[in-house]
């Protein structure tokens, strides 16, 4: 019976990124566990094959062929202590800079452990014998096909960079018997551009640049964005970690989560991802994605990338500027996104009557009364989510922990950051379950008078009763309240708990349970004069008016069809159109 390539998923992609990278020399070992591995490529004639029995024979000699060829060279393994034998020469390899692809084959990691044979542990490889370590699942589903593939290319990229070295390749197999796959799967590829190297053409077509978090920009990098913007008609989509303050930039939080917004709005040709983690969670699909880092890392964050920029922001916008040879300026896209945003903007402040008292209502309030030069932090979720629907001031400076992303640590960040610049005013807007977990921060004895804190007090984890969460969309409701969402700690919203701990403590104590009582005490807030004592701002709102004030700025965009579309979602049920789709789709 003639073969061809193995279904088991995870092994074409391997085999079809191999070829997609340009590379084709194996040395393969005996064994049953790689098998789906190595009958696939030996029955490929663009792979150079060859064989040796003794694993730690198999290593040297890939060694000697690439330090000989200067090509990688791939070595394929099978189960029980065969890759125990590449170790030293993979440890050849490290220090030699030899790009080794060490393919070790293993049954589930879920079996580690549990007396069944021929199954190891090489989940934590030796510090020097492979430069990256990744795990290909067997696939099941849409994401484990995205996760070999994104770990393929993040393995076959590290082989050739920074001078080249060893990785390691964990294949998971389930010893499928079926060798009929004629045709290799059509495989996205990720590749690394370093500044040496030429860059690829921008392709036509709508072009966006995300902003994720970043520090004060230069002017430089300002110019070199603003003139790519120019020159290829594209816009700049941030968060108010952003820090972004140049023209042709979007708040996009307020157009691309709209309920109503259509695909058109938030589809692009081309994103390029420059900054680091956003906690935006903005709805935006791109059909490529480069990304633009000196650390040359691969960072799927839209699970579209394409390519990997390993310079500057300021270097790659200046190449692409000088390549395009034109002085027109095209700023099509950004006046119309730009309009569509300041009529939404219009919309939300011409209906702030009708939204309740809530985190969303205070950040429209406060946001522009902001003394010029003060900085801004603002705790993950609620907080974060809230005010990037609105544009921060451009003397103003936007910080949050999206980094770990944890609830923790957010007012220390602030009070840490104040004692550098005494005299600039420091903000911290964070919700209650936030401010109680860092609440001994506000004790430490360098706390200053410039910090002010405004605390969104609920008195529940507000994130949990959203319609998007998990625990809403399963039907939890209430259910939420004692574990989940955590009701009822820290003095269950009373009124003098937060009082008296931070009058004894030294600082000025303001509290608002409504907008009027707000809007008196703002300007106070908001004083630009740094006095003797800091200030904390405790205001009271109600969870359920939370959700229905978000929902309120999700909804501003009014749109027939979507109305009908989530009329007809009521009417039938979700169970009824998965159904339905599936049927569409050839499914039982």
């Amino acid at each position: 019976m003639k073969t061809y390539y193995s279904v088991e998923k995870n092994v074409q992609i391997l085999i079809a990124l191999l070829k997609a990278h340009k590379i084709r020399k194996i040395v393969a070992s005996p064994g049953s566990t790689n098998i789906c591995f190595v009958a696939s490529v030996q029955n490929d004639p663009y792979f150079e094959m060859y064989s040796c029995v003794d694993e730690r024979s198999a290593g040297y000699m890939a060694c000697g062929i690439a330090a000989e060829s200067g090509e990688p060279v791939v070595i394929s393994c099978t189960g029980a202590t065969a890759s125990r034998n590449y170790i030293p020469a993979l440890t050849e390899a490290y220090y030699r800079k030899l790009p080794v692809i060490a393919v070790t084959s293993t049954r589930s990691i879920a079996e580690i452990g549990q007396n069944i044979p021929q199954v190891m542990d090489r989940t934590n490889p030796l510090n020097d014998i492979a430069k990256i370590s990744v795990y290909l699942p067997y696939i099941s589903g849409k994401d484990e096909e995205w996760e070999c593939n994104l770990n393929v290319n993040r393995a076959l990229l590290e082989a050739r960079r920074h001078g080249g070295g060893p990785v390691h390749i964990n294949l998971m197999t389930k010893y499928r018997e079926d060798f009929s796959v004629k045709e290799l799967p059509e495989e996205r590829v990720i590749r690394r551009v370093q500044y040496q190297d030429k860059c690829p053409k921008v392709p036509q077509g709508k072009i966006g640049i995300f902003v994720g978090s970043m520090p004060k920009w230069s002017a430089e990098q300002t110019e070199a964005v603003e003139k790519f913007c120019e020159n290829y008609n594209a816009v700049v989509l941030y968060d108010p970690t952003s820090n972004y303050k140049g023209k042709y930039g979007i708040m996009g939080n307020l157009i691309m989560n709209q309920h109503a917004c259509d695909s058109t709005t938030r589809s692009f040709d081309l994103i390029i991802h420059i900054g680091d983690v956003s906690g935006a969670y903005m709805l935006i699909n791109p059909k490529n994605v480069w990304r633009i880092h000196p650390d040359g890392e691969v960072r799927d964050t839209f699970k579209k990338l394409t390519y990997v920029f390993e310079m500057n922001v300021t270097d790659f916008f200046r190449r692409y500027n000088k390549a395009t040879g034109t002085t027109e300026k095209n700023t099509a896209l950004y006046d119309r996104l730009h309009a569509e945003y300041e009529k939404l903007r219009a919309n939300l402040y011409e209906n702030l009557d009708n939204i309740p008292f809530s985190n969303p209502w205070i950040a429209t309030q406060t946001v522009n009364s902001l003394p010029e030069g003060s900085v801004l932090h603002l705790a993950i979720l609620n907080s974060l989510r809230n005010w990037s629907f609105i544009d921060i001031p451009e003397s103003v400076l936007a910080y949050s922990n999206v980094g770990g992303f944890g609830i923790d640590g957010c007012v220390s960040s602030m009070i840490g950051a104040s004692l550098c610049n005494p005299d600039k005013i420091y903000y911290c807007v964070v919700g209650d379950l936030a401010f109680f977990y860092d609440l001994n921060s506000i004790g430490n004895r360098h706390v200053g008078s410039n910090i002010r804190i405004l605390l969104i007090n609920n008195g529940i984890g507000n994130e949990f009763k959203l319609k998007q969460t998990l625990s809403i969309k399963a039907g939890l409701d209430s259910d939420t309240d004692p574990f989940i969402a955590a009701t009822g700690h820290y003095g269950n919203k009373s009124p003098d708990l937060v009082r008296h701990y931070a009058q004894d403590l030294g600082f000025e104590y303001l509290t608002a349970s409504g907008k009027e009582e707000y809007l008196e005490n703002l300007g106070r807030f908001t004083n630009p004069i740094i006095d003797e004592k800091p200030i904390l701002f405790e205001v009271f709102t109600d969870s359920d008016e939370e959700v229905e004030a978000l929902l309120d700025v999700k909804n501003l965009q009014n749109d027939m069809k979507y109305e009908l579309k989530q009329s007809i979602k009521d009417i039938v049920g979700k169970q009824t159109i998965n159904r339905v789709k599936q049927m569409l789709k050839g499914g039982d």
